[in-house]
């Protein structure tokens, strides 16, 4: 029954972040975490994802926008190291919280109107090397870092196809050095490779639907669509440290 649930829960994550610019591990999160521990979560969801972000690579590949992903890059991957390395040493059971709050700032950089969400600051290219390191680093740590650059895409410019098809090749990358961090320092077993991997199966056909969505969704539903989904997101990491939240006062 949990290997049943986990696959499901694959399925209809890629589907809803295909959908909504991101978002696939705070809906697997969760799940890894309840059946398996929160041990699991980053080597058993960065497994995950390598599988199902080549195919989105495929899918959108003459939509990535490699003008940022030359600064991304750099950034990128020595944070990934460096916080997949973090992981295996310590805990640092704050940063979730810390990434909840930027989330919900963040949402507030967009002035509505009556016909989409009006970018509120200009994103230049460079600003991707130390959001990229960052966002790294973060998702190498507590085993993701969400729709934390979402906002930067969208103030970039990016949308729809161009939007998922240069996250995924950049956040590809970040699990590419995540994997090979955690399994030099012993957080990779067969146990969490396996349930990686059979979670990463229903990737295929869930972004395969997506994108048969997307492809009829306007740009500015997905645009709506995608900072409400920030926001929620936000919402959900702060249920999950609920705990930690109270222990504080």
């Amino acid at each position: 029954m949990s290997i049943f649930l986990l696959t499901l829960g694959s399925f209809i994550s890629w589907l809803i972040s295909t959908v909504a610019g991101g978002g696939t591990p705070f809906i697997m999160i969760p799940l890894i975490g309840f059946f398996l521990g929160s041990v699991a979560i980053p080597p058993v969801l960065t497994t995950v994802m390598l599988c199902g972000h080549p195919q989105r690579l495929w899918l959108y590949w003459k939509y990535i926008d490699w003008r940022i992903m030359g600064w991304y890059l750099p950034g990128a991957v020595v944070g990934a190291v460096l916080g997949a390395i973090a992981y295996t040493r310590i805990r640092l059971e704050w940063l979730p919280i810390l990434l909840a709050v930027f989330l919900i700032i963040s949402t507030f950089s967009y002035s509505p109107n009556n016909q989409s969400l009006k970018p509120a600051f200009k994103v230049y290219p460079w600003y991707f090397l130390p959001s990229g390191f960052v966002f790294a680093f973060l998702s190498g740590t507590i085993g993701s870092a969400g729709p934390l650059l979402n906002p930067l895409y969208i103030n970039y410019g990016l949308l729809k196809e161009d939007l998922i098809g240069t996250k995924s090749a950049h956040l590809l990358v970040v699990h590419i050095v995540k994997i090979i961090t955690y399994a030099i320092y012993g957080a990779l077993n067969p146990i969490y490779l396996g349930y990686g991997l059979l979670m990463g199966l229903a990737a295929f056909p869930g972004n395969w639907l997506g994108q048969k969505m997307l492809m009829r969704m306007s740009e500015q539903n997905f645009q709506k669509l995608l900072v409400s989904f920030v926001f929620l997101t936000s919402l959900l990491i702060f249920w999950e440290q609920r705990e930690l939240l109270v222990s504080w006062h």
